[in-house]
């Protein structure tokens, strides 16, 4: 290392306390985009960092995306917070990417703490808090990365722009449009994107991930009496819209896991020989799962299997039912419309538009089966298409350099399940090399209960990122 990146990597070290401080901060703020209930605290959060990065000498601006209908409402959407630091023509320009929105949290849902107080238990390490991994942590990264070099002063190696919306975990309405209306503008001059908001593999080895899975979200809704029934007056009597719905929905996937939707299985490329030995090799045991699901209930017990399944094929996932009955004790109606919620996760080769229509064709053929006089309507909803870049590329071996400065091992290549479909709309109107750089682990619980960042992955993972800028400098472009 450079005595410059030797200076930085110490001084997260010994200012642990004020990474902690600055989490707990941000997690405070209940910044759910999918309730219009916690919209202004969405707003609040893209405030705050807007004002963190004025505070640490970036410019920054927030951006109107327009308005959203939710929930029957229409309400503004959060901002887009664009920022940049330094302009240097010598250097290379990197911009960032994250969310400052978070998924819904309640303890009610199996919480041990409340989900928006940072919870820090000093005998596993590990910080507890709705967005502490996903993506308020890999957030406060960067920033963390220009507090040491301001307060050490240090020259950043690189340019940097920023680019942190609101709407993430809700399909982020308005951003694809934003960046390729301003990508000779706001983004105009970069040279190479990171991202960091995806996981390890396991819980124990790096990565860097150059594919994820694209997304498409649907709305099947079923609706027949104008109001909620009792099931002993009309039980037998009409057609129920949710033995409707889940006749309909037992035909999407099997128990597992094989999509039953004709045409989807068809557009995914053949698997080859050579292909299938990339995933014996990766650091991965079945146990990784176990461990980060509390459950032994992978569909298979072959590691190449499990791995593909998430990386390498498509999935199908049942979601919920809005409009049933969902309170603790019994209730005997039967409800006058429900909506079931799935999605299906793209691979390569498969266009979200051919998606939507073996959806929509095999739920009218399996609803036209029922001979049921209630009416069924699909909605599709912000689909994504899925990402893969070129690793044999700069951006790639600096990542890879990187890691192995701070791990001390060469991180492992792979491919995410999930979706960020920003992604692509950055490769794709930006015409440059896109990569994501996780700092949480395999086990992180986002989306989910108790969703926590160890400490040891957020110290390290904010040194993995401003190590990563040093060797971005130094790589030939």
């Amino acid at each position: 290392m450079s005595e410059n990146q030797t200076k930085f990597v110490d001084y997260i070290e010994k200012n642990q306390d004020k990474l902690v401080k600055s989490l707990a901060e941000v997690v405070a703020i209940p910044s759910v985009s999918g309730d219009p209930a916690y919209r202004q605290d969405v707003f609040r959060q893209g405030e705050w960092i807007k004002a963190k990065l004025l505070e640490l000498g970036a410019e920054a601006t927030t951006h109107d995306l327009g308005m959203q209908k939710l929930d029957g409402k229409d309400i503004p959407l959060p901002p887009v917070v664009v920022g940049s630091l330094g302009n240097d023509s010598s250097k290379k320009t990197v911009l960032v990417y994250g969310h400052y929105d978070v998924q819904p949290a309640l303890k009610s849902d199996g919480w041990n703490t409340e989900p928006f107080e940072l919870v820090h238990d000093e005998k596993t390490g590990r910080l507890y808090g709705r967005g502490s991994t996903d993506d308020k942590g890999p957030i406060l990264g960067w920033l963390h990365t220009i507090e040491a070099h301001k307060t050490l002063g240090l020259e950043l190696p690189v340019n940097l722009k920023f680019c942190f919306e609101g709407m993430e975990e809700s399909g982020s309405n308005g951003l694809d449009e934003f960046v390729t209306k301003n990508k000779d503008t706001l983004f105009s001059g970069v040279d190479a994107v990171c991202i960091s908001d995806n996981y390890w593999l396991g819980t124990k080895k790096p990565c860097v991930t150059n594919g994820l899975r694209g997304i498409s979200y649907f709305k099947l809704s079923i609706s027949g009496p104008a109001r909620d029934l009792h099931s002993g007056v009309f039980g037998g009597m009409v057609h129920e819209p949710m033995t409707d719905l889940i006749k309909i929905m037992s035909s999407l996937v099997t128990p597992q896991g094989e999509i039953t939707i004709p045409g989807i299985n068809e557009q995914v490329k053949e698997l080859t020989d050579d292909e299938r030995k990339v995933y014996d090799v990766m650091d991965f045991s079945i146990s990784d799962v176990d461990d980060a699901t509390g459950s032994q209930t992978t569909i298979s017990d072959n590691k190449p299997e499990v791995l593909m399944a998430r990386m390498r094929f498509p999935s199908l996932s049942l979601h919920g039912i809005e409009g049933a009955f969902a309170e603790p004790g019994s209730k005997t109606v039967i409800p006058a419309k429900v909506t079931g919620k799935f999605s299906l996760r793209l691979v390569p080769n498969m266009d979200p538009a051919k998606v939507i229509e073996c959806v929509q064709k095999h739920v009218e053929s399996e609803f036209a089966k029922l001979k049921s006089k209630n009416t069924m309507h699909l909605a599709p909803d912000h689909p994504g298409k899925p990402w893969v870049a070129d690793p044999n590329h700069w951006n790639y071996e600096a990542a890879f350099r990187a890691t192995e400065k701070i791990y001390g091992v060469r991180p492992d290549l792979t491919k995410e399940g999930g979706s960020i479909p920003i992604t692509l709309t950055f490769a794709d109107a930006l015409n440059k090399n896109v990569l994501l750089l996780p700092m949480g682990r395999s086990d992180d619980g986002a989306h989910s209960t108790n969703e926590k960042l160890d400490l040891s992955n957020y110290v390290k993972g904010t040194q993995l990122l401003g190590t990563y800028l040093y060797e971005i400098a130094a790589a030939t472009a």
